[in-house]
């Protein structure tokens, strides 16, 4: 596993772990890779400095004193906002954009809905007045 450092087009900086460089590169040329504080797809590898073990004989560094950690607002503000959408509407997965031009053309029931699509699925919906609009997270289903 490899932690990497990211920043979006809108400059929000955030770390994520990685299988392998690789992984990370395929998993953002489909863009599957999104920023927490905006959703965007646009994301580049930031400046880090590597992480170097120490040899095993070198002396452990010393502890650092521990401060208390300050709650994060955002963080609970998407936590808010994760607990309001999973209670008051109906994950449909990958059949989302499908699932949202229906709802939109009066082929199902109209109903709250939130799932996954490609970015080209959305961008469609959009441009045929289908109301939709990007999650600032990822659905418990994907997540391990």
């Amino acid at each position: 596993m490899i932690r990497f450092t990211l920043k979006c087009s809108q400059d929000h900086r955030f770390e994520s772990w990685f299988q392998s460089n690789t992984a990370f590169e395929d998993l953002n040329a489909r863009g599957l890779v999104t920023c927490p504080d905006c959703g965007d797809a646009e994301i580049e590898k930031a400046i880090m400095a590597p992480r170097v073990r120490p040899a095993r004989n070198a002396a452990p560094a010393p502890a650092e004193p521990a401060v208390p950690a300050k709650p994060d607002p955002r963080a609970a503000a998407l936590k808010e906002l994760r607990d309001h959408v999973e209670k008051n509407s109906e994950y449909v997965g990958m059949s989302f954009a499908a699932e949202a031009r229906a709802i939109h053309d009066g082929d199902a029931p109209d109903r709250a809905i939130y799932g996954e699509a490609k970015r080209e699925e959305a961008v469609k919906l959009l441009q045929d007045g289908v109301p939709v609009a990007p999650l600032p997270f990822i659905p418990k289903a994907k997540t391990n």
